[in-house]
């Protein structure tokens, strides 16, 4: 599904391009203040700038990589406060978390009721969320067959980025398996 305010569905290749992402961030920022004065919910401090740092590149950050920036700039340093922002986010449609890397994104399509589907390049793991009515339909049609509905549903796809397809071949730490 296309939507013409979508920076995203425009150039749905635009997470892995080089471009300015000042646009993406500030449209997002704007359709997040948006959609919680629509619930009237807002933004705490803390709130916006972890979905600022979030909405900083499309690559998806860690927790704690969230909580360190957060307590450099004085939000205080108890994992509590990455962790009730990024709920909120989450639970507001505004952010992602990305199950496979134990991290979150911002949302590229907020205030939309879409099926998340991600393309995770693991090799310098930028994240593209990319558009997956296809996808989800597949899904609920393999779902219903058994007699299953799906509530909600999010995709993960691991493989290369345009920039890292390129890249040598990560070798498997055969100590680790």
């Amino acid at each position: 599904m296309s939507h013409d305010h979508c920076r995203n569905c425009a150039a749905p290749d635009l997470a892995f391009a080089a471009h300015d992402h000042a646009p993406c961030a500030s449209e997002a920022l704007a359709r997040a203040i948006g959609i919680l004065a629509a619930k009237g919910q807002r933004l705490t401090p803390v709130r916006r700038r972890t979905l600022e740092i979030l909405l900083e590149g499309h690559r998806a950050l860690g927790a704690y990589e969230v909580l360190s920036r957060l307590a450099t700039e004085g939000f205080g340093a108890q994992p509590p406060v990455a962790y009730r922002a990024l709920d909120f986010l989450e639970e507001h449609g505004l952010a992602h978390r990305i199950r496979r890397l134990n991290a979150f994104t911002a949302c590229m399509h907020m205030g939309e009721n879409h099926t998340a589907a991600f393309l995770i390049c693991c090799v310098c793991h930028a994240i593209s969320e990319a558009p997956a009515p296809p996808a989800r339909a597949a899904l609920d049609s393999a779902a219903s067959a058994q007699g299953f509905t799906i509530e909600s549903a999010t995709i993960e796809a691991l493989g290369r980025c345009p920039t890292c397809q390129n890249a040598p071949q990560l070798v498997p730490n055969k100590a680790a398996a």
